[in-house]
């Protein structure tokens, strides 16, 4: 049987240098205490989670909600952080719809690095909005996936959804 080989030669870097650092520090943990959300991509914070982008999408708006606690066991959350996590990506979805119209919403968390996780240290739910016909010939031909738009402007679409809907659940 012969196999086909992804190559994401952009990760290289990112699985060299690994997702966390010696002291426990990962760049979930920097955005969650960073006080610059634009910089760290953050476009939403909750009491205990928040929504990132994810700087490497597989589609535009592609998001990633996170916890502030940083674990890789989804056991380890209980009563308002679980919650709080779970309340967060169900608004990232509504935020998802109001600011792309997708067709779907992948919604998937991988734990452990044998399930994929990239980053095993700090579980995180990945959000991508899908449309029927957004695979095409570029990625089985040419080995290359389109993200039709900029991450500036990922952030101002979902930066202003989660905003309209922050006013309108008040």
């Amino acid at each position: 049987m012969v196999r086909d080989h992804l190559w994401a030669p952009w990760r290289g870097e990112y699985v060299e240098r690994g997702a966390c650092e010696a002291d426990g520090t990962c760049f979930l943990c920097e955005a969650w205490m960073s006080k610059d959300d634009r910089h760290s991509r953050v476009v939403c914070r909750s009491a205990s989670s928040f929504v990132i982008l994810n700087i490497y999408p597989y589609n535009a708006g592609h998001i990633m909600v996170a916890p502030s606690a940083h674990t890789g066991n989804i056991e380890d959350l209980h009563g308002d952080a679980l919650r709080d996590l779970m309340e967060l990506v169900q608004q990232s979805v509504r935020a998802l719809k109001r600011a792309y119209s997708p067709q779907g919403i992948n919604i998937g968390m991988n734990l452990g690095r044998s399930a994929g996780a990239g980053l095993e240290d700090h579980i995180h739910f990945h959000l991508v909005p899908r449309w029927n016909g957004d695979t095409n010939f570029m990625p089985v031909l040419a080995e290359t996936k389109v993200i039709s738009e900029h991450l500036e402007k990922t952030y101002e679409r979902l930066r202003k959804a989660f905003e309209e809907i922050g006013r309108e659940s008040r």
